[in-house]
C-alpha cells in the first residue's frame, strides 16, 4: 500500500563488490524469496571505485549532493554529473568506474529489471498542487530533494520532509494529490505484461 519512507529508515549497506555505501529505500520483491524487480538507494561515494555490475538491469543516476562524478566506461565513454542534479540512463552490466570530480558524493540510483518493469525518472518543481494516478501494475515513486510537501488528508499519508520517499501503489485506480513546494524526483515503474 501507499506510504512515506523517511529519510532516517533508509537501510545503509555495502555495495555487493564491498567498495561503497547506499542507503536502499526501497526494494520491490514481487515473490518475497526472490531478487527485487526494482530498487532505490542512495549511492554513498567516497573515493573513486568501480561500480558493481547488475546484469539485466538498467539503471538512472542521479548526482543529489556533491561537486561532481565522472562516469568512465571500460568501453571508453565518459559522462561527468554535474550540481545540481545532472543525471545518466546506462546498463547494468557495463563495467565503469565512478571519479570524483572534488570531494564525496550522493548518488540517487534508479535499477530495475528491464524483463519485468518499464521506468521512466523526471525532475520536477513542486510549487502547488500535483496529481499522480495510482493503478495496478503502476507505482510512483517520489523522492522530495528540498522543501515540504504533504498529501490530501484522505489519504492518510504523513507530511513530506527532504529526503522522504513517498511511494504510491493502490489495489485499484486512485487519485492522489500532493501539495507544496520544493523539488521532486517523480518515478514512474510499470510492470510488464507476461
Amino acid at each position: 500500500m501507499s506510504r512515506v519512507i523517511a529519510a532516517n529508515e533508509y537501510r545503509r549497506e555495502r555495495w555487493r563488490n564491498g567498495l561503497g555505501w547506499t542507503r536502499e529505500i526501497h526494494a520491490h520483491r514481487p515473490d518475497p524469496a526472490g531478487d527485487w524487480a526494482w530498487r532505490l538507494s542512495i549511492a554513498e561515494i567516497e573515493r573513486d571505485a568501480p561500480f558493481s555490475a547488475f546484469p539485466g538491469v538498467d539503471r538512472e543516476l542521479v548526482l543529489l549532493r556533491g561537486n561532481g562524478l565522472r562516469l568512465r566506461f571500460d568501453d571508453g565513454e565518459s559522462h561527468l554529473l554535474e550540481p545540481p542534479h545532472d543525471r545518466l540512463r546506462f546498463a547494468g552490466e557495463r563495467p565503469l568506474t565512478g571519479e570524483l570530480v572534488d570531494g564525496p558524493t550522493h548518488d540517487f540510483n534508479l535499477m530495475w529489471r528491464r524483463d519485468a518493469v518499464t521506468a521512466e525518472l523526471l525532475h520536477r518543481p513542486l510549487v502547488g498542487p500535483m496529481v499522480f494516478f495510482a493503478e495496478p501494475g503502476t507505482t510512483w515513486a517520489l523522492h522530495l530533494l528540498a522543501g515540504e510537501a504533504r498529501f490530501d488528508v484522505a489519504s492518510g499519508l504523513p507530511l513530506m520532509q527532504a529526503g522522504d520517499t513517498a511511494l504510491l501503489v493502490e489495489p485499484e485506480r486512485t487519485r492522489c494529490l500532493l501539495d507544496g513546494g520544493g523539488e521532486l524526483l517523480v518515478v514512474r515503474l510499470d510492470v510488464l505484461a507476461g
